[in-house]
Parts: structure tokens; sequence; C-alpha cells
């Protein structure tokens, strides 16, 4: 059989081609030997975003645990990754599983856990998990209910305990009857029946049950989301426009003109809203692909600064052990302070809502802002399906050191090499070459003082290593 190996957030494959009913039997049996070993009683958490499938594998997962003893509290209908991390939290499970591939093409599912403390399970917890996955696991023939009968199982309303949560840190009424009217894109994906249930006010986009993703991945970029662009730049009393992706972990934000704000911004948002009107303090953890600016900014707001590999594990498992005001990745996964140690595109969302209305300002305001304090940048990253091979050999060049000059006429002046190699350009810009984790994809990162300047890095880069 082949070795399952979890990526940078969770294992993923191709639903039927590696994504399949015996390999997630597998994964569960490899878990649920962990858990007994470390463990008197465990109990485990599991939930499903939209995708198809979703109840199928929760189920296989559900029946193994419960197998080998383990008491398994289960959602019925779909949740959002966050759910099931705060479900974890709240019930005091040792552990949770999410059957999702967050971002992925609609052709992928995935396999996630979530440690007791309430956040991705930390890497050395994974690989132990990892090296105890069978060859082949047997599926129980007894039900859910037969379990439930001995104790062992029982459904969970996470989606419910969640809300009642979120209705404890933010004043709803006050954020539904503002000036700043919301429009939210679900992207078909599991945080839809939140902000409909929460945000009555809000204009709503792909919030309804379709496991293609309408054809389109659930990732919240510009290119995935257009549609709330032109809503956005064409319905003047929209002000800000909110899109998470599949198992709403991530977030991507429109301004009131339509246009895209990367995560890169929001996170200097959070930690200058945090920081500077809340007058929070803490340690501020960014992943290797984020900006320079949140550096600059901790400078000037003596706040301490880390930064991580790749994975939003690695800051999950600062947060537990640290005072940690934010943090976050360059993809849009980013917690903050006085939540749970997750990524939550719902939550971070509702926080940036909160910042509009306390300050009168609007997002762009906002941001002009930060630019005040930081300079204006532009952000853009490419995504490259290559062949493997090709892909293997940029990266090989890359660590070997072959582009340490710069691309063309962008010069470097410092190389980095944390995880994947970052190029720090003469011109006060960056560029960066990875491979993704969860992805057969070579990413290309890069920064410049705008859009232009910025586009054209990319080129450059692309005419020197293609």
């Amino acid at each position: 059989m082949e070795k399952i190996k979890f990526g940078t957030d969770g294992w993923r494959a191709i639903i039927a081609k590696e994504f399949t009913v015996a390999n997630v039997a597998r994964v569960s049996k490899g878990l649920a030997d962990w858990l007994n070993a470390k463990h008197q009683n465990p109990k485990v958490v599991i939930g499903h975003d939209c995708r198809f499938g979703g109840a199928l594998f929760s189920e296989t997962a559900a029946l193994i645990l419960c197998a080998n003893g383990i008491k398994v509290l289960m959602a019925k209908e779909f949740v959002s990754t966050p759910m099931v991390s705060f479900g974890v939290l709240k019930l005091g499970a040792q552990q949770g599983v999410v059957i999702t591939a967050s971002h992925n093409p609609p052709a992928y599912n995935g396999y996630k856990l979530k440690g007791a403390h309430g956040g991705p399970t930390n890497p050395e917890d994974i690989g132990e998990v990892e090296a105890l996955i069978p060859e082949i696991a047997e599926v129980p023939q007894q039900s859910l209910e037969d379990y439930a009968k001995q104790g062992l199982f029982e459904w969970v309303d996470l989606e419910e305990m969640y809300l009642t949560y979120l209705n404890t840190k933010f004043d709803f009424e006050k954020l539904n009857n503002s000036a700043f009217k919301m429009a939210y894109d679900a992207m078909y994906g599991a945080g839809q029946n939140v902000i409909r249930k929460l945000m009555p006010s809000a204009v709503l986009l792909h919030c309804e049950n379709n496991p293609t993703f309408g054809g389109t991945p659930p990732e919240p970029l510009y290119k995935n989301t257009k549609e709330l662009s032109a809503l956005m730049k064409n319905t003047p009393e929209l002000k800000i426009g909110l899109v998470t992706d599949g198992d709403a972990d991530r977030i991507g934000l429109y301004d009131e003109d339509g246009n895209f704000v990367d995560a890169h911004h929001i996170l200097l948002l959070l930690v200058h809203y945090l920081s500077q009107y809340k007058d929070m303090s803490g340690k501020v953890i960014i992943a290797f692909s984020v900006t320079d600016r949140v550096k600059r900014m901790c400078e000037l707001y003596e706040l301490p600064v880390e930064v991580t590999p790749i994975g939003f594990k690695y800051i999950s498992e600062k947060i537990v052990k640290e005072d940690v005001l934010v943090g976050g990745e360059e993809s849009g996964g980013i917690a903050v302070k006085g939540h749970i140690p997750e990524r939550d595109g719902i939550y971070d969302g509702l926080v940036l809502l909160e910042f509009m209305v306390e300050t009168g300002k609007s997002l762009k305001e906002l941001i002009h802002e930060i630019y005040g304090v930081i300079g204006s940048f532009n952000y853009q990253r490419d995504d490259l399906t290559l062949p493997n091979e090709q892909k293997e050999q940029i990266i090989n060049n890359a660590q070997n050191d072959v582009y340490n000059e710069g691309f063309g006429k962008y010069k470097a002046n410092k190389v980095e090499k944390i995880d994947g190699v970052k190029y720090h350009l003469e011109n006060g810009g960056w560029v960066m070459l990875r491979a993704s984790g969860t992805e057969p994809l070579l990413r290309i990162y890069a920064e410049g003082d705008n859009e232009a300047e910025t586009l054209d890095i990319l080129k450059t880069v692309k005419a020197t290593i293609l």
C-alpha cells in the first residue's frame, strides 16, 4: 500500500483515486492506536465540510474510532474547520478530525487533525500518527446507532455551539445596524450558514451547498472571486466584502471599490487595530512567505515578532505556549488573541468589520492609515503547474544558489532559506520560490512598490527560471 503522508495542513488526495474509504479507515486506525497509547478513555470530535463524500468519510472515521473504544462526537451536517477546533476545546476532546481539503480543487478531499488545545495538531504528534498508519484497516459491520447504544457515539451541534460563542464576542446588533454594509462570498463552503444567521443585513454570494464549488477552487484569491469584486464595485452601499475558503478558515477581503485586500494587508490591519486601538500586546508570528512590512510595523510598535516555516501548525504551536497577539500566513490563515489558536476567516472578518464600525473609517481609509506607518506596497502570487521533474529542478537550483544574484534587472542583496527560498531585492521588494505542500504546484511570490512593478518582477522571474 502507498504510504500516507500529511502535508503542511493535513493529508489530501483526489477522491476515489487515493482518497478512498479504505485509506480513510487506515488513517483513522493509526489515529486510534496513537490515542489509545496516549490517553485513558479518549474522545474525538469529527466534522466534514461541503465536499463530495464528506458524510461517508466522516462515518468511516467514526466507525473505526468507535471500534477501538474511542468516544466519538460528530456533527450531523457540514461544519467549518474552526467549528471543529472550537468543539474539541469546548467538549474536552483529545483530538479533532475534519474531513476537508480546504481550498483545494473540487476533486480533492482531505483529513485534518486538531489538537486538544483547539488548533492544528502539532507536527511531532502528526508524525507519530503517520508512523502508526497500517497497510489495511477493516471497517466494522456495526452501525453508528450500535455504537451510540454502547455510549461510544453521539451527534453534536458544532455550528450552534460556535454561533453561541460568537454572540459573546461581538455586538451583532451594532454591526448589523452600522453604515458599513457587508457582502459575503462563502465560495459554496462551510461558512455559508454562519453569516446568514449572524448578519441578516449582509448580501450573500455562493451560500448554497455545491460540492463542485461551481468548478472553481474555493481559495479566497482575486482570480476566484471576481463576482464579489464586481458586486462591491457596482453596489455603493456595500462597504466590505468578506470571502472565506472551502472550510472557512482562510480569509480574503474587498474594499468598497472592489479592490482585493490580500492576507499581508489583513495581518497589518489586525496588528494595527489590536495593538494601537485596543491596547493589546503580545508576540506577532508570521510564516516565511509574509511581507517583511509586518516586521517593520512590529518594530515601530515595540512588539516581538517571529518567523516560522509555512504551515499553520507551526504558528498554532507557538500560540499555545506563548502570549501571541496575531499569527498568520500569506495564504489567508490568521489567528488573533482572544479566540482559539486556529485560523478563522469569519472571526477575522468580524474583527475588521468591528474596526470599521468603531472608528467610522472605511476599509480603504484604514489601509491608507497603515500605509502611513509602513509605506504602500503591492503583492502578487503566481502558481505554476509544471511537470514534477521541472518543478524539482527549479527548487534544486534555488536551494543550490543558482539564482542568488537575482532575476534580470532585479538584483538580490540577501537570500533566506527557512522554507522555500526568499530573495530580498535591491529595490526593496522580494521574491520567493516554493513548492506547494498540498498541490502539484510551484509557487512564485513577489512584492513591489506598486502593481506594475510586482507584475514585472513576476514576469522577469518566470523568464529566468523557465
